[in-house]
């Protein structure tokens, strides 16, 4: 007994001295999206937190009421806001959760020792500009007109612009999962909830100090639909991350690469100084 209560105090010590990942998913999602990947750090001993924004994952708010960033991603800073002052992290943001990443860079650049934009908007300012909207905003033309991609929610009556959207139920795996296993995809489409886009569409963020000093890396997905590889590539440029790893993988790797995504986030963790 005394040498089991000795191997639990070990590895308890271990999962201590490793990196601390936080995982955001995107639009729709939520902490469930990361199942594979948070089972292959914790055997690993990394400590890992899965974050549901409001609206989605377990949460149980009406999406259709949410019409702030702020508020949207009041779960994320909720939790960073509760670290200890010496405590780092490094946040994951796949999708639209690289917005996520960007607002918690600029409010604690502090507690966060990496940020990693997987398949993301990573837009150093918001939707500020026409080409931020050209470069952040997903273009599903090739699969229809808006009304046949998306169901829509409108919160706040017929007559005005919708307060949710999802991805109809026949095209997500054609659209956001093609690569991925069929059991996932399934799994997604019992689970994704629509998305609060007013919340999402309208933000915009101001430059904190220090913001610079956390370091950025990005992982691009070269089979994506949904954030094209040139979409990526022109965020890429104009905000310049330290590093630029390359999956091959559609819209989700965490379903159709995880041990190479697996892969990436370790080494850079390594790279960063934070393992």
């Amino acid at each position: 007994m005394g040498e089991e209560f000795a191997g639990e105090v070990v590895m308890k010590e271990k999962r201590l001295n490793k990196a601390h990942f936080v995982l955001v998913h995107g639009i729709g999602g939520g902490g469930w999206c990361w199942y594979k990947i948070r089972c292959l750090m914790e055997n690993t001993n990394y400590r890992v937190t899965c974050i549901d924004l409001k609206g989605a994952g377990v949460d149980q708010t009406d999406p259709n009421t949410i019409l702030s960033f702020e508020d949207y991603n009041k779960p994320l800073i909720d939790f960073l806001s509760s670290l200890d002052d010496n405590e780092k992290v490094i946040l994951v943001g796949h999708s639209a959760g690289g917005l996520s990443l960007t607002d918690a860079i600029y409010k604690f650049p502090n507690k966060i020792s990496l940020a990693v934009f997987l398949a993301a908007t990573m837009l150093k300012m918001g939707y500020v500009t026409d080409q931020d909207i050209k470069q952040g905003v997903p273009d599903l033309s090739d699969f229809g007109e808006f009304r046949d991609v998306y169901d829509m929610g409108f919160g706040l009556g017929q007559d005005l612009p919708p307060t949710t959207l999802i991805i109809k139920k026949g095209l997500q795996r054609k659209i956001v999962y093609q690569l991925s296993p069929q059991e996932d995809s399934t799994l997604a489409a019992m689970l994704l909830r629509p998305g609060p886009i007013q919340a999402l569409t309208r933000v915009q963020f101001k430059e904190g100090e220090n913001t610079e000093n956390v370091p950025r890396i990005y992982i691009k997905t070269t089979q994506d639909n949904v954030v094209k590889p040139e979409q990526q590539d022109a965020m890429i440029k104009r905000w310049p991350p330290s590093e630029v790893y390359v999956l091959e993988s559609d819209h989700s790797p965490f379903f159709s690469a995880p041990f190479s995504l697996f892969g990436l986030l370790v080494k850079a963790a390594i790279s960063a100084g934070c393992n």
